[in-house]
């Protein structure tokens, strides 16, 4: 089979993470796909409010977002106290961690730091700005094998469905479930991509459409409500997710729709495949009902573009994410291996090796 393009090349493609001039730099993708902007943060709290504010979005984003966070943090805890920063900067862990609350990865990426942290003696900026390098360039290594692994399920000829956007956008670079779509792309395995569009906040119409139509695939969009229908037509053999956080069962906190997706997906035959970085995976959570779900405002639904779209006197009920149960997974793809059926026995192994 030949390769279409260059992997390598299409990790630089996109990059929305960048730490440059002792500053942070993140693409704002609230602004894609019309403008193309980074903007430049340099406190603590910029950092929790890109984060809250869907400046950067996508666990592993998240995650290593936090830990640059982290170093603005050091840089001026030490700076304004060489004596006591270690107890000050803990006010900016917990600004962090409040941002979003049930990405794990944000979670993960504060311990790691916080553990080198505890270990530290004298300026610890240059050592912890190596930790969150490392954690941003395994993420990348990570997404590599995730995508040759899923992409080694993919038959030749096959449609994919994606919903939301676990791409390079959404990660360090190249992508979680986009990784798997790149890669199944670069070994001539794939017919058609397909994208929900991903309501309210368009992340498939917005981004996930922009960032592989930057990598010349070519992209459907699909409204979610047409998803089933294009299912019955035989348009699609996999589904194929990221994922915010998985409980020790395999049950999948993922955007909101995807339980729907996965349901259809069941009833029309389709496989499903979760791809995630171990980062991901909380072995302190049982099982999907322990997760905690974030709830966003009101306003996301009943306006649009700062415009009231729904009728005054409506409410809104606004979950970011929702909990597709492992009996409607078929696979899930991580950095160390593929789980297929998965439950807490398997998801137990995985996690020990």
């Amino acid at each position: 089979m030949s390769l279409k393009n260059d992997m390598h090349d299409l990790v630089e493609t996109i990059r929305p993470i960048i730490w440059r001039d002792d500053a942070l730099q993140l693409l704002d993708q609230r602004r894609l796909p019309t403008q193309t902007e980074y903007i430049t943060l340099t406190t603590v709290a910029s950092v929790a409010d890109a984060i809250r504010d869907m400046v950067v979005r996508g666990a592993p984003a998240i995650g290593i977002t936090a830990a640059y966070g982290i170093v603005i943090a050091a840089q001026q805890r030490y700076a304004d106290s060489a004596s006591n920063w270690k107890e000050k900067i803990q006010q900016d862990f917990d600004l962090l961690a409040a941002a979003r609350p049930t990405a794990v990865n944000l979670f993960w990426a504060i311990t790691q730091m916080k553990g080198l942290i505890d270990q530290l003696e004298g300026d610890p900026v240059k050592l912890l700005l190596a930790a969150a390098r490392q954690i941003h360039d395994d993420d990348i290594r990570a997404n590599k094998t995730m995508g040759e692994l899923g992409a080694g399920f993919i038959q030749a000829g096959s449609g994919v469905l994606t919903h939301c956007n676990a791409g390079a956008l959404a990660t360090g670079g190249y992508g979680t479930a986009l990784g798997v779509i790149r890669s199944a792309w670069q070994h001539d395995k794939l017919s058609n991509v397909y994208a929900g569009e991903t309501r309210p906040w368009l992340q498939g119409a917005r981004l996930t459409a922009w960032e592989l139509l930057q990598d010349h695939i070519p992209v459907t969009l699909v409204a979610e409500g047409a998803v089933s229908a294009l299912m019955g037509k035989g348009g699609v053999q996999w589904l194929v997710v990221g994922s915010d956080r998985i409980a020790a069962n395999g049950d999948v906190a993922n955007k909101v729709g995807t339980l729907a997706a996965a349901v259809q997906a069941k009833y029309h035959g389709i496989k499903v495949m979760v791809v995630a970085p171990t980062s991901t995976i909380d072995m302190s959570i049982a099982d999907g009902a322990s997760i905690p779900i974030e709830h966003r405002g009101s306003d996301e639904l009943l306006q649009l573009s700062g415009h009231r779209m729904a009728a005054e006197g409506a409410l809104a009920w606004n979950p970011v994410f929702d909990v597709t149960p492992a009996k409607l997974i078929d696979v899930i793809v991580t950095e160390k291996g593929v789980i297929e059926a998965p439950d807490s026995v398997k998801i137990a192994c995985l996690m020990r090796c």
